[in-house]
């Protein structure tokens, strides 16, 4: 972990990202924190074992879930909160909501969140209402208590954010980058949204790895300036497997193994975390 006035940056593993992988032979939770990861991210539905197997691992615990109706935030925050999660990450509705319906998902995470005092991030993810940009930027100049995931590839790839002007694009999201509070780690290129970028090395040099590391360094540069001692800071590694559409396959083999992907990408955060320290010195 790597501190900075009270602060730190914690790795953690998505626990859906080893779905497919073979297990190591002193299991997963064991090579989780043999691996320098802080903690673990598992999906609804929360499975109490492996909540209570992680924790006794000396591993931190956050959790995610859909929120397709404004129950759903309140449940969700009630479950998490009964299980001593530390944080959800939320894909909320389906994108084709109108404004009334999208904001009334939004006002009830909010609520939840407050009265649960749990943090409730929202996800910049495909197939949600926050899949675009500029009604992102739009929600956020409504509701200013946004707290996001930055999922990135989805806009990257989706929104295809090379396509124009990248710089004019990064800065056009900047309200929302202010206000990320937590980081899915996958990185895609201009067509395929989780690609194989290789040894840590060959990554440093490839375009889109460049501006993911561009991303990253100014999230964690917005969450250093906003200065609230002791908060902490967490990006998750969620590369994820081929039965579900994301790592791409060749011959009926997936491209990478994606368990040592996520400790290069887990480095490659470290470094983004270093250099938005080195900008505020």
């Amino acid at each position: 972990m790597m501190k900075y006035e009270n602060k730190q940056l914690r790795c953690y593993q998505n626990w859906l990202a080893l779905d497919g992988l073979p297990v190591p032979a002193d299991g997963w939770m064991r090579a989780i924190r043999d691996a320098d990861f802080d903690g673990i991210q598992f999906i609804e539905p929360l499975e109490t074992s492996l909540v209570s197997e992680a924790r006794e691992s000396g591993l931190g615990i956050c959790g995610s879930g859909r929120v397709n109706t404004p129950s759903d935030a309140y449940r969700l925050a009630d479950q998490a909160r009964s299980e001593g999660l530390e944080c959800l990450t939320l894909h909320v509705g389906w994108g084709y909501e109108d404004d009334d319906e999208a904001n009334a998902l939004i006002e009830s995470v909010l609520d939840a969140s407050a009265k649960h005092h749990l943090p409730m991030y929202v996800e910049t993810h495909r197939a949600t209402i926050f899949q675009d940009l500029w009604r992102t930027v739009q929600f956020v100049h409504k509701y200013g208590d946004l707290k996001f995931n930055g999922d990135f590839s989805h806009w990257y790839t989706g929104s295809e954010m090379v396509y124009g002007d990248f710089e004019k694009k990064a800065s056009f999201i900047q309200p929302v980058i202010d206000r990320v509070h937590f980081l899915h780690g996958r990185i895609g290129d201009p067509g395929c949204m989780q690609v194989d970028i290789g040894e840590i090395d060959h990554a440093r040099q490839l375009p889109y790895v460049r501006h993911f590391q561009a991303l990253w360094t100014r999230v964690f540069a917005a969450f250093l300036r906003r200065n609230q001692p002791g908060e902490s800071f967490i990006f998750t590694t969620e590369l994820l497997a081929a039965n579900v559409y994301y790592a791409r396959t060749f011959e009926g083999k997936e491209e990478s193994d994606r368990w040592s992907q996520s400790l290069i990408l887990a480095n490659l955060a470290r470094e983004c975390f270093a250099q938005a320290v080195s900008l505020q010195t």
